[in-house]
């Protein structure tokens, strides 16, 4: 019984993934320039930062993530999730000169796994606390961006103007299931002169919980 009532809550945290609706702010247009650059975010080092202080020479990745969502954390039947790909993205935006930094807007559910305690705990047992991980308090980056998703991506040059949006890649079940690698061609793409192709992806994830 425990396991159905497991993968119903699955089930239903996946269907969240697919939920936008009219009052979702609208997602950034590739080619405009990021917001809220100057908004001071609490990470989980207990240092005040913003995307200013985290773009580097290639300009500045920003993931929107959680603690809880399956796509992000993996579950049954759901596969790893990309939580696991997450330091090898870093080690690929180092490579390439591009900042990095992860984003929790979860403000619904700061009570119920997505807290900074919750944040600091995650990314130690899971092998990711050497990367900037902030807290969106009030989810007010991720609604300047029109971020919809957890996981939801977006990458902006060393102008800080937006050259891709959506997935990390096309699997969250598994590394050697993924066919295209979105992020990480983006960021070869954008340090070696060359278009970001595609520029957009379909973005996968459970609804970012906003508080209504």
């Amino acid at each position: 019984m425990k396991k159905v009532l497991f993968s119903l809550s699955i089930a239903m945290a996946a269907l969240a993934a697919w939920s936008f609706t009219t009052t979702d702010p609208e997602s950034l247009a590739i080619g405009a320039a990021a917001p809220k650059t100057d908004l001071k975010m609490e990470g989980i080092d207990g240092k005040m930062v913003s995307l200013n202080d985290l773009k580097k020479e290639n300009g500045l990745v920003v993931i929107f993530s959680c603690n809880t969502c399956p796509f992000v954390i993996g579950a049954e039947g759901y596969g790893e999730g990309w939580e696991g790909r997450f330091a090898g993205l870093k080690k690929a935006a180092d490579a390439y000169k591009a900042g990095i930094v992860l984003v929790n807007s979860n403000e619904a559910k700061r009570d119920n796994g997505d807290d900074m305690a919750d944040m600091k705990t995650r990314a130690k047992e899971h092998g990711f606390s050497h990367m900037n991980y902030v807290l969106d308090k009030n989810a007010e980056l991720a609604n300047a961006f029109g971020a919809r998703t957890t996981p939801h991506v977006f990458f902006f040059d060393k102008n800080m103007k937006l050259i891709y949006k959506g997935a990390i890649d096309d699997s969250n079940e598994s590394p050697a299931k993924v066919t295209n690698a979105y992020l990480e061609k983006a960021l070869v793409n954008n340090a070696t002169g060359k278009a970001v192709d595609p520029a957009e992806s379909r973005p996968v994830g459970c609804s970012i919980k906003r508080v209504q």
